[in-house]
């Protein structure tokens, strides 16, 4: 159902701007807002990781 309304309102957009207007579904922001996050966490935790074994050192071999 939600589909379907969503071609519906995609095809009501593009007939009046003349162009392809791509509307989102709210499962998306899987790929647009959660994944990135997770990337950015973790780029941060072994940031932090790193930063704590060279003030430390330790984590040596």
């Amino acid at each position: 159902m939600g589909e379907e309304r969503l071609l519906h309102r995609q095809a009501l957009f593009q007939a009046i701007h003349g162009k392809h207007i791509h509307l989102k579904l709210p499962s998306d922001k899987l790929t647009s807002v959660v994944i990135p996050l997770a990337f950015v966490a973790t780029t941060f935790a072994l940031m932090f990781r790193g930063m704590w074994h060279m003030t430390h050192g330790t984590g040596k071999n």
